[in-house]
């Protein structure tokens, strides 16, 4: 046998490295992996005692019997899958009793038929995340407490970036091959600024950072060993064809295993989308839509998803102290002297009953026998 010189060795092991870390998904494992799932059909879950994901994930708040409670209610209705925020200063705060809860979560979700779609990271919302006592909910005004992941001021640090890494790699490593897990959502909404809200506190270049950062995020999750496949989804644009994409957006769309999408507009908005999306021939997954005032209604949008197999998350799950019953305006004119004229998100009430009976009435029967 030859002799390798230092050089080569090196080379040698750069190549064995990258071939130990899985590509992307080709087009037929992803449509392989789709046909063996049922109709994917949830919501996008927090238990209603949680203002954000720091309060539904930290011990002194994380309650397994409220969710319990709660994952039996979407049973009743169907549902086999749920959309979860995690965050990475969860895995700063407390590593091995993070994942223990996780754990706990996945065995809750199991005892209810569901397979949840994990969320790493996160642009929307409050981009100064604080460990600890979580503030309570500003009156009338929809998702005040919610958090990003990573926050801005992790965002634009780079020295944070290898805990980050050690973030998604110690939980998808913890959970790669657990078959009680249906996929890793990389980054929800990573070109999102919080117009109305808090764009003024997030970072000038915040596109930039997310967009040279959400690579490595896909990266470090495959470098982990996911079994289960990653996507992001796409939320504004145009998808229609792949020039017409920005940055962002061909990041995405180029990572994912499956590719997603956000809708929360009409029946008619809803199917060109998907339309737009079936050039990949890749299965699609609707991880948001459902938002009464705004035309996204069970109604509309369940009939789309099952005629072209999408699987669809709408949000919300149980009204609580997210309040995103209210509407999106309430940040503009908070909603303290009435309540609104019909729900903005949320299927049930906090003590179980349906919002709205008709409607859940409506969601088991069509969800029955899928």
């Amino acid at each position: 046998m030859r002799k390798l010189g230092i050089g080569a060795i090196v080379l040698l092991w750069a190549v064995v490295g990258c071939a130990a870390q899985a590509p992307r998904w080709s087009e037929q494992k992803a449509e392989d992996w789709y046909a063996k799932q049922p109709w994917l059909v949830g919501s996008n879950y927090i238990p209603a005692n949680a203002i954000n994901e720091l309060e539904m994930w930290q011990a002194e708040t994380f309650d397994p019997q409220r969710i319990d409670l709660e994952l039996g209610w979407a049973e009743s209705l169907g549902l086999n899958t749920m959309r979860v925020f995690l965050h990475d200063l969860l895995w700063q705060q407390d590593p091995q009793g993070f994942k223990k809860r996780l754990d706990t979560f996945l065995t809750i979700a199991k005892k209810h038929h569901i397979r949840p779609l994990f969320v790493l990271f996160d642009s929307c919302w409050d981009p100064n995340p604080k460990l600890g006592k979580q503030h309570e909910p500003n009156p009338g005004v929809h998702n005040s407490g919610w958090v990003q992941s990573p926050g801005a001021a992790a965002l634009k640090d780079a020295a944070q970036y290898p805990r980050l890494e050690a973030y998604v790699k110690g939980v998808v490593g913890a959970f790669a091959k657990d078959e009680r897990l249906l996929g890793w959502d990389v980054w929800n909404e990573p070109s999102g600024t919080n117009q109305g809200s808090y764009e003024k506190e997030e970072p000038a270049n915040k596109k930039d950072l997310v967009a040279a950062l959400l690579p490595k995020v896909f990266a470090w999750a495959r470098a982990a060993g996911a079994t289960q496949p990653l996507t992001s989804g796409l939320f504004e644009g145009d998808w229609s064809a792949p020039e017409k994409l920005g940055a962002m957006e061909r990041i995405q769309a180029e990572q994912s295993d499956v590719i997603s999408f956000h809708n929360y507009d009409k029946p008619e908005e809803f199917e060109k989308r998907v339309k737009w999306l079936q050039a990949y021939h890749r299965p699609i997954l609707c991880t948001e839509y459902m938002a009464r005032g705004n035309g996204s209604t069970f109604q509309g949008i369940l009939p789309l998803a099952k005629k072209y197999h999408v699987a669809a998350y709408n949000w919300g799950l149980v009204a609580g102290k997210t309040q995103t019953y209210f509407p999106w305006d309430s940040w503009q004119k908070p909603y303290t002297d009435h309540a609104p004229a019909q729900w903005h998100h949320d299927i049930f009430q906090a003590d179980g009953k349906p919002y709205r009976v008709e409607e859940t009435d409506y969601i088991k029967a069509f969800l029955k026998d899928q």
